[in-house]
């Protein structure tokens, strides 16, 4: 049985997340409106640049105020914690979103301790949101407290989802939202997990499922869809990983569960 967390600690996690992720995207939001399509090698550069200076803020930040933590970076940030706390850390969620200049990027920021997951921060500016969440202590947007949402028919369902870097992988799931699409209300493509898994939080969309995702993807969306009293797990009720994560309430759950296993 998980024990209750200790609520200074969970504030002060928290307070440090909001701030951290807040300084992050005030960085990130300082980029070109666009770049000249036939620039696109440098325009990667760049995006591959601001990842890397996002992560070394977020990493600095924690550290310098809290020099015992842990950190699980996207971008190969790595320490082992001494004091029971460690960060898992998206510095660009939705990173092609952000070389394109689309919304939905965000800064995926949690905490875990042994337990698991303890805090969990998604801020994306350029949908000017911030999720929260804590262990035990509901999901949040903006600071108002959000509910998944209690869809029950696949047809009634908005579903978002993501697609395979791997080219074969991408082409299996092509074939697979094919079958889905007529049996859904429709299908998104947002092209952020982390956004995804709080949009399934405060119910903008009803379902989610994607696989390759890794544990900086999943981290602090999948505490914040958890707390708003999603399912979240894997193929056939599986711990969710790197196979594949469905994130939904519980009755569409069990459907899309049924589905995807």
């Amino acid at each position: 049985m998980k024990q209750q967390p200790n609520s200074d600690l969970i504030n002060e996690l928290l307070e440090l997340a909001f701030g951290i992720a807040r300084k992050a995207g005030e960085l990130l939001t300082n980029r070109p409106d666009s770049f000249d399509i036939n620039q696109k090698s440098s325009a990667r550069d760049f995006a591959t640049h601001m990842d890397h200076a996002s992560e070394k803020l977020i990493v600095r930040e924690i550290l310098e105020a809290r020099p015992n933590d842990g950190i699980i970076g996207e971008e190969g940030a790595a320490r082992v914690s001494t004091s029971g706390i460690t960060w898992v850390i998206d510095p660009i969620d939705g990173t092609v979103n952000y070389f394109y200049n689309l919304p939905g990027w965000n800064i995926s920021i949690a905490a875990k301790d042994e337990e698991g997951v303890l805090i969990g921060v998604v801020y994306a500016p350029t949908l000017n949101s911030l999720w929260h969440a804590s262990r035990g202590g509901g999901a949040f947007l903006n600071e108002k407290a959000i509910y998944v949402s209690q869809a029950d028919a696949l047809s009634d369902s908005l579903i978002a989802t993501g697609f395979s870097y791997d080219l074969a992988e991408r082409v299996r799931q092509g074939e697979f939202i094919a079958s889905l699409i007529p049996r859904v209300r429709d299908i998104r493509r947002n092209g952020a997990a982390a956004v995804d898994l709080c949009h399934v939080a405060s119910g903008a969309v009803d379902g989610y499922f994607e696989t390759g995702l890794k544990e900086w993807d999943l981290a602090a969306g999948g505490l914040i869809a958890r707390e708003a009293g999603a399912l979240v797990s894997g193929r056939n009720g599986q711990e969710a990983g790197e196979a594949m994560v469905i994130a939904a309430g519980p009755a569409l759950h069990a459907l899309l569960t049924s589905e995807i296993g």
